[in-house]
Formats: C-alpha cells, sequence, structure tokens
C-alpha cells in the first residue's frame, strides 16, 4: 500500500467513526432529528393559526359591513330575541 491510500483508508476510518459518534450522541444527529420535528409542527401550528387569523378577518369584514351578520352574531352571543319569537332551550 502506498503512503496515499493509508492516508486514504485513516481518513475514511476517522470519518466512519465521527459518523457512529454523531448518531449516538445525544447531542449529536438526534438531537438534530429531533429540532427538525420541532420545526415542522411549529410550521403546520402557524399554518393553523394563520387559518384561524383569515377566518377571524372575515368576520370582522362581515360584522362591520353585513347588517345580517351582527345581527346574527348580537342574537347568539348575547341572546337577543326579537319580539314575538320563542325560544326554546335544549340541554
Amino acid at each position: 500500500m502506498t503512503v496515499r491510500r493509508k492516508l486514504l483508508a485513516v481518513a475514511a476510518c476517522v470519518a466512519a467513526l465521527l459518523t457512529l459518534v454523531s448518531a449516538s450522541d445525544a447531542k449529536g444527529f438526534r438531537r438534530y432529528l429531533s429540532l427538525r420535528q420541532d420545526v415542522e409542527s411549529l410550521h403546520e401550528r402557524n399554518r393553523a393559526i394563520a387559518e384561524q387569523n383569515e377566518q377571524l378577518l372575515r368576520e370582522i369584514n362581515a360584522l362591520r359591513n353585513d347588517p345580517a351578520a351582527l345581527e346574527r352574531s348580537a342574537r347568539e352571543e348575547l341572546g337577543y330575541i326579537k319580539p314575538g319569537e320563542l325560544v326554546f332551550h335544549l340541554e
């Protein structure tokens, strides 16, 4: 074996050893995978919150511009009824 091949073999062994240490170390590759899962879950949560924000913005615009939506909201949240209406509370 030439010196160059010996150095290449030593470098390959060192690389393999470092890979094994990184995979088995709690602060190595396993931590990277755990953090990557955390980031993915945070992205999903951000998407859900952005969707909820869009829904709330649509509701705000409806309450500002649509009298029927405002009336429906007041009836639902405050329990308002029109004269002559009958209300049945079911449990």
